[in-house]
């Protein structure tokens, strides 16, 4: 049995779920369990793969949003050839306080200083998980910590360029939202990271004067690119003046973990998160884990803390959920352990 959950939001770290999960799983009457964390490239992303491939982290001074400095971490695995950097670690909005917020001040600078580090430390492959961020500026600190200029009209990327020669970027998105519009890093976003209404509109143009640039200067058209306002924009610029390759989130962590092959040798896999819902059908770890157990025709079941999907939902993800706790409500841990184990006796023989 494969107990692969992502994090349970507010209660539970991917790692603290897996082992939630599991211990209910035994007590309901399942042997041989497997703990496999996973993560769709937000908060969480670094810690399942350093733990996962044996890795280690390195800690570092940055910059936080506001450009104060603190000590932040990137995970090192495959013997320091590749750096898993996270940009909540530096950029994130847990760094911040609630009268702290200010999303048109906030800056990547911290994120690019993490990349510069992992580079520097001899990582040839630097992978970046964005969620959980304070900052809307299109990755715009992050590339000028790295070395590139810019001016309201132009883009000097020669020393950018320099410094990531043979590096290879890959960016982990959890979510596919693009640069600008309804759906866009300010507007569906800003809020969240504590930008009023006249805020997210100096935003939205501020995005959408970057996405010219990019155009006028680099020749890529990131405004409607899926996938480029992730991190506030920053997976747009990077993919625009650093050529990052830009990809879903969950598919890249569960490909760096081996997942297919565990799940393969598994007789099923259970998955789980903080609650099921229509953002879980958008590309989130449950639902890339669901999908290769359909594809593989491996049975796949769910812990989480709510189910807000309808039975045409589930089949959809041809999945078996087993909820923790009522609609409304965050799921402790001993809810979690009492959820795995009436699935273990649903799924004995």
């Amino acid at each position: 049995m494969l107990v692969a959950p992502d994090k349970f939001k507010g209660t539970l770290t991917a790692p603290e779920a897996a082992a939630a999960i599991g211990r209910g799983l035994v007590a309901g009457g399942l042997e041989r369990v497997e703990a496999l964390p996973v993560a769709d490239g937000g908060e969480g992303t670094m810690d399942c793969i350093v733990r996962a491939l044996g890795g280690r982290l390195a800690a570092v001074e940055a910059s936080d949003p506001l450009g104060r400095p603190v000590h932040a971490a990137f995970g090192l695995v495959e013997d320091g050839r590749t750096a898993v950097v996270e940009m909540a670690q530096a950029s994130g909005l847990w760094r911040l306080g609630p009268d702290e917020r200010d999303p048109v001040a906030a800056s990547t600078r911290g994120t690019g200083e993490l990349i510069a580090a992992a580079i520097e430390s001899g990582a040839r492959e630097v992978v970046i998980g964005v969620g959980g961020s304070a900052t809307t500026d299109g990755g715009r600190g992050a590339l000028e910590a790295l070395g590139a200029r810019f001016t309201k009209k132009s883009a000097d990327v020669t020393e950018l360029r320099r410094r990531l020669r043979g590096i290879k970027l890959s960016v982990a998105c959890d979510v596919r939202a693009p640069l600008v519009g309804a759906a866009g890093a300010a507007r569906e976003y800003g809020p969240q990271k504590g930008a009023g209404g006249a805020e997210v509109e100096r935003l939205e143009r501020r995005l959408r004067d970057w996405a010219r640039l990019a155009r006028k200067t680099a020749g890529r058209e990131i405004a409607d690119l899926p996938m480029a306002g992730a991190g506030g924009g920053f997976a747009g610029g990077l993919w625009a003046f650093a050529g990052a390759e830009l990809r879903p989130g969950a598919a890249l962590v569960l490909e760096t973990l081996g997942f297919d092959a565990l799940m393969r040798d598994a007789y099923a896999v259970v998955t789980g998160e903080g609650r099921l819902d229509e953002q879980t059908l958008a590309g989130k770890a449950v639902f890339e884990v669901s999908t290769r157990c359909r594809q593989a025709g491996v049975p796949c079941y769910a812990v989480v803390g709510q189910d807000e999907f309808d039975a045409f939902e589930r089949r959809l993800m041809n999945l078996e959920v087993e909820a923790a706790a009522r609609q409304g409500n965050s799921a402790s841990v001993d809810q979690i352990e009492q959820a795995a184990r009436r699935l273990a006796r649903r799924m004995a023989p």
